[in-house]
């Protein structure tokens, strides 16, 4: 594939990930009336943020908004990452920070048996990073 039509995607692609995701959260949340859990409110406080940086960015054709975007999406990895361990009993449970509302571990919605909402949001933030940090490779490091 041409590396011109890389670069005139990938920031394009981030947005509507990280669109998606926020869309979705809200989705689940607000249409089909699901409760996030606690760790369900710290990912969105890092998804949510992304779609603004990165329309803002593609606008002024600031290709600088990667380096506010990574931040924002590692940290909400590292989030998830540790949501999937719990909600797929790999760690236990009693070290989960879900003690008041609803448990981190509840399963609301489970497609073909295993994508769930945590999932989708370790999935959407590991897929921001990639394309982050390809972009940032091919195009902004000074070789």
């Amino acid at each position: 594939m041409n590396i011109k039509k890389i670069k005139k995607y990938i920031l394009p692609f981030v947005f509507i990930i990280s669109a998606s995701a926020t869309l979705g959260s809200l989705y689940f949340s607000e249409v089909m009336k699901l409760p996030p859990c606690s760790l369900c409110w710290y990912q969105r406080a890092m998804m949510y943020p992304i779609p603004l940086v990165m329309v803002v960015g593609l606008f002024r054709n600031d290709k600088n908004s990667v380096f506010f975007a990574l931040p924002l999406a590692i940290v909400g990895l590292i989030i998830a990452t540790y949501h999937n361990l719990l909600y797929y009993h790999l760690i236990p449970e009693s070290v989960q920070p879900c003690t008041t509302g609803i448990s981190c571990t509840i399963k609301q919605i489970e497609w073909f048996g295993f994508i769930s909402i945590p999932l989708l949001s370790l999935t959407a933030f590991g897929v921001i990073i990639a394309s982050l940090l390809l972009y940032h490779k091919l195009f902004l490091r000074k070789n």
